[in-house]
């Protein structure tokens, strides 16, 4: 177990000392290894709010795992989330899974069953790990994920897709996911899907918006141009946002590229627009954002707004429906 502090004070408080545990082990009937998850937490404080996060699919050989994204989960721990992190089984940390395992490479199914495999065992999660026993409030659960993370976070939420392989209607709905927050997530499917990777991942051709109703903040750079995919530029990204039915958010990240200032781990060499302070900034807007989603009498998300996205030296800009 791992203690992580800082010094950043802002609207959200000043931050808690942080405990990481890992890895809590699930068995789970079918799947071809133990689900693997990282908890971090807040030291202190009950009925603490919890918050799923789903990896991408990089370069790296560890960050897509539960060992990567610590700017986020250590950030959201410190003011006052309990931050769940799975391994999915896209990770390459399980390279040695064989590529004719069901649904290799992406594991698109399955990362979106993780999560539901989680909820269902929150409460053996919760006495898992030292010192959390008693303090999580199961009514109030986030899903978050940043690029493939996204899309799986997005079915969760609502959105739906064709499976390529039987073309049936896959619905991965999760009703007791109340908010989300998707990071660089996919957008729309169909013909503007020209990339060399649109062939690699037949699934995002389909991609549904129209039933992910559940409350979202949408966080995209306005320079993350994901030509692999598609022509259509940072839009791409927004489409979450403009695609779905309300409520949701949408926060345009200003200079920001795919890893929006380097979230996916701290000094990652595939970042390629680090920024610490913009990574600073998105902690602080998505865990304010949150707060005042469980707890609509808080005011955490109309002053990070204030603070970070106002004036000359605004990290991004906000719009809702």
């Amino acid at each position: 177990m791992s203690a992580s502090t800082s010094t950043t004070t802002d609207t959200l408080g000043p931050p808690a000392p942080v405990l990481s545990f890992s890895p809590v082990v699930l068995s789970v009937p079918g799947r071809p290894v133990d689900l693997q998850i990282r908890v971090t937490a807040p030291a202190t404080g009950t009925d603490l709010p919890v918050i799923l996060l789903s990896h991408g699919h990089g370069n790296s050989n560890h960050l897509s795992s539960l060992n990567g994204y610590a700017p986020l989960a250590n950030l959201w721990a410190e003011h006052g989330f309990v931050v769940i992190q799975p391994t999915h089984l896209s990770s390459k940390t399980l390279s040695h899974l064989h590529a004719d395992t069901p649904g290799a490479p992406m594991f698109w199914r399955s990362r979106a069953e993780d999560m539901t495999h989680i909820i269902d065992r929150l409460d053996v999660i919760e006495n898992a790990v030292p010192q959390l026993a008693g303090r999580i409030d199961h009514d109030s659960i986030a899903a978050a994920g940043h690029s493939l993370g996204g899309f799986t976070a997005g079915l969760l939420l609502g959105a739906r897709v064709t499976d390529p392989d039987d073309g049936q209607e896959a619905d991965f709905f999760e009703p007791r996911i109340k908010q989300g927050v998707l990071l660089a997530a996919p957008g729309r499917g169909g013909d503007i899907l020209t990339g060399v990777m649109a062939e690699r991942v037949p699934v995002f051709r389909t991609i549904d918006f129209s039933a992910m109703a559940t409350p979202t903040l949408v966080v995209a750079g306005d320079k993350d141009d994901s030509r692999h995919f598609t022509e259509m530029g940072p839009d791409w990204h927004a489409d979450p946002y403009h695609l779905a039915p309300g409520p949701k958010t949408l926060l345009t990240l200003v200079d920001a590229e795919h890893g929006l200032g380097g979230i996916s781990g701290y000094d990652a060499a595939e970042t390629t627009d680090e920024n610490p302070e913009r990574v600073t900034a998105l902690g602080r807007l998505t865990a304010a954002y949150l707060r005042t989603q469980f707890h609509p009498d808080d005011d955490a998300w109309q002053q990070a707004q204030n603070a970070l996205t106002t004036g000359p030296d605004a990290f991004g800009r906000v719009e809702s429906k």
